[in-house]
């Protein structure tokens, strides 16, 4: 029997979009900046770290920079991979404006919750073109939370009785676990979680028509 919520919180990253390019010229426009990074960042590199907290992101790519100039270096990545990111844009995935549309005929009310820089999610509504369908939205760059309590702030401030996060990796399903919803696991992006534990499964953004 199909659950009923009201409304449905997306992750962005991997699950709306796919900016991995962008934010790899970013990365490597601050990389050509400083003379202290000898390794290129590739395109891999990115997507191995997509969906974590911003912090984790540059302690998993640059594992042996001095504390000092990691904390240089992050500022510079960051006003770079937002430039690239403005600049760019990303890939919207299939279906994405059609499921959105559809989710706010059926009276869904929707949300983003990111592990994004401030600036980010507002980088993707002026890509997209698809702000108007989201009542809200919240990212680590605001307070330096983690996803699970982005998340709950939503649901406290919208006043949402039965919501459900759509993400595409581990860490969406832990946070979706955390704050106590139900997740919707989107096999297209980033992440695997196994079936057993996130049995409502989308291969496309579509899909979600036979789920809401």
């Amino acid at each position: 029997m199909t659950q009923r919520f009201d409304s449905v919180i997306f992750d962005l990253d991997g699950t709306l979009w796919n900016a991995t390019e962008s934010v790899t010229k970013g990365f490597q426009a601050a990389r050509n900046s400083v003379d202290y990074i000898e390794n290129d960042i590739t395109v891999a590199d990115v997507q191995a770290v997509t969906g974590q907290p911003f912090e984790m992101v540059y302690d998993r790519l640059f594992p042996t920079l001095p504390a000092e100039r990691r904390q240089e270096f992050k500022a510079l990545c960051a006003q770079h991979e937002l430039g690239g990111v403005e600049q760019y844009g990303g890939n919207l995935y299939a279906g994405l404006e059609e499921s959105l549309r559809y989710l706010t005929h059926k009276g869904y009310r929707l949300f983003i919750v990111s592990n994004c820089q401030r600036g980010y999610i507002e980088a993707f509504f002026q890509h997209s073109q698809l702000a108007q369908y989201f009542e809200g939205h919240q990212c680590f760059g605001t307070k330096s939370l983690p996803k699970f309590q982005n998340i709950l702030e939503v649901i406290e401030q919208y006043h949402l009785q039965a919501p459900v996060y759509v993400g595409d990796t581990r860490s969406d399903f832990e946070a979706s676990q955390k704050s106590g919803i139900p997740f919707i696991f989107a096999t297209y992006g980033f992440g695997e979680v196994p079936v057993e534990e996130a049995p409502m499964r989308i291969n496309s953004l579509t899909d979600l028509e036979n789920i809401l």
